[in-house]
This record gives C-alpha cells, structure tokens and sequence, in this order.
C-alpha cells in the first residue's frame, strides 16, 4: 500500500487550513508557500477535495478555499478515497478483476486476506478526523523542537524508560 503525493500533499494542506480554520479563507498561493509545494499541483488536488465536498472554492478578490465541514467531521478516509479512489486496492473485487487474469480465483487463500485488511484501513481511517490529525501533528512539532541538538529521538526515548 502506498499512498501518492496527491494524498501526502492534499492532507498537507487540509492539516494547514484545518489549524488555520478561523473561517478566513486560504489561497492557493498561500498553501504552495507554506507548504512549499507546485502551485499548479495544488490547484488539482484542491479541485478534487472541491468535488468530494470537502473544501469549498470562493471567487473574487479575496477567493481561495475553506473546509466545508468542521474538521472533527472530515476523516482522513474521505480525503483518501477523494485523491486516490480507495483507501486499498482489492484486485479480487469484481469490478477490478474483470481486468486482470488471475489463474488462482477459485481456490485463492489470499482474498480473505486482502478483504479484512482493507476492512481494518477503512475502519481505522474512518476513525481518525482531520481534527485528530491537525492536533497530534501540533504535538508532534512540540516534541520534536524539545529534542536538544544532536541528541536522538531513540536516546530520548531510552532516558524515559528508566524513570
């Protein structure tokens, strides 16, 4: 399973403008500069957030784009299955595998396999919102900036064992 730079990039800035969300609309420009990523680039995944209704698009002067919901109501399996069509691919569904050969279907072991892992993503990603996401990211910033200069985040996290 591996996710493109369309879902690392578009969570990027939905995580931007979920901790920026005092209702102030964000440009596109903003975004690629504070994330330091293609303003073209950008503009697609935004377009595609835009569809699935998980940002909205305001024109004018002062245009840009916001989140339609509140954050605690977008999950990152929405924003997922938006950019990447589905959170994993399950070659064995119909619909994917009147597309591809596969001499092993009636007595294939993997199937369940593949099924329940797709089960427990789409599970563990339903669970986690945009909200949770923006807010452990914060925490996570804090921890990494307490970490003194040269000191590993593994040497740290021996000192806290033997407390």
């Amino acid at each position: 399973m591996r996710f493109t730079t369309k879902t690392e990039y578009g969570l990027n800035c939905l995580v931007y403008m979920a901790r920026h969300n005092s209702g102030g609309v964000v440009t596109i420009k903003d975004l690629a500069v504070q994330e330091h990523f293609s303003l073209p680039y950008i503009e697609k995944i935004l377009q595609r957030l835009r569809s699935a209704k998980i940002v909205v698009s305001h024109q004018g002067k002062k245009g840009g784009y916001t989140l339609a919901r509140r954050p605690s109501e977008i999950t990152l399996k929405e924003i997922i299955e938006a950019l990447e069509g589905v959170t994993f691919d399950v070659y064995c569904e119909p619909e994917v595998r009147e597309h591809i050969v596969c001499t092993h279907f009636c007595m294939c072991g993997i199937r369940p396999v593949w099924a329940k892992t797709k089960e427990i993503l789409d599970e563990f990603y339903g669970s986690l919102t945009l909200e949770t996401i923006a807010k452990e990211e914060e925490e996570a910033q804090c921890s990494i900036a307490a970490i003194p200069h040269g000191e590993s985040l593994k040497s740290l996290m021996k000192g806290k064992d033997k407390r």
